[in-house]
């Protein structure tokens, strides 16, 4: 696997799995040998942001898009909540980082699932805002509604007032972790994606 990092805290699952026995949250390895499906080049944020925004629109919504620094290496860090599969209430915030090649990628994934007593970083926020606030035109493309709509609680300032939440838990990670990554020689000394 061209990508490696800290698992600690975590339990290996598989070769390519962990899982946190507290949370039940968990971390994934992905290797694809073949052009990434990215729908615009890292250097169009803007562009790339209103994309994955229309594309995670039906299924969920995207929260957050970033281009940042991994190994040495531009890569894709974006945050997304979709529904449980399996239960009628709650979500699954989960962070995926995307390193991207002409001809292949490795990504690294989190997923946390909402359990238990569900919407009370939504209903709490909205307490404090008001119901008029708490949904706004989605910053990256503001005319699309997603399934999950964008959501003023997703904002990362509240991830203190909520410290176990899901969302809070993979931004935590993400902050523990990016440093941490590490990527094959071989894998980065290939040539860049373009778009």
């Amino acid at each position: 696997m061209p990508i490696s990092f800290d698992t600690g805290g975590f339990q290996q699952a598989d070769a390519s799995s962990w899982v946190d026995p507290g949370t039940g949250d968990m971390a994934a390895v992905q290797y694809f040998d073949l052009p990434p499906d990215l729908p615009a080049p890292l250097e169009d944020v803007e562009t790339l942001r209103a994309r994955l925004t229309a594309i995670h629109a039906p299924a969920g919504g995207l929260i957050e898009a970033w281009v940042i620094g991994v190994d040495g290496q531009p890569a894709l860090l974006r945050i997304e909540k979709m529904r449980r599969r399996d239960q009628p209430t709650g979500l699954v915030f989960a962070a995926s980082i995307v390193v991207p090649k002409d001809r292949c990628s490795a990504v690294l994934m989190l997923f946390c699932e909402e359990t238990g007593i569900t919407g009370m970083r939504e209903a709490m926020t909205m307490a404090r805002l008001g119901f008029e606030s708490m949904y706004p035109p989605h910053p990256y493309a503001p005319d699309v509604r997603g399934d999950l709509p964008y959501n003023r609680a997703d904002a990362a300032e509240f991830d203190a007032d909520f410290p176990d939440h899901p969302l809070s838990r993979v931004r935590a990670w993400l902050t523990r972790t990016v440093p941490t990554i590490r990527l094959d020689p071989a894998f980065a000394a290939l040539p860049p994606f373009r778009g």
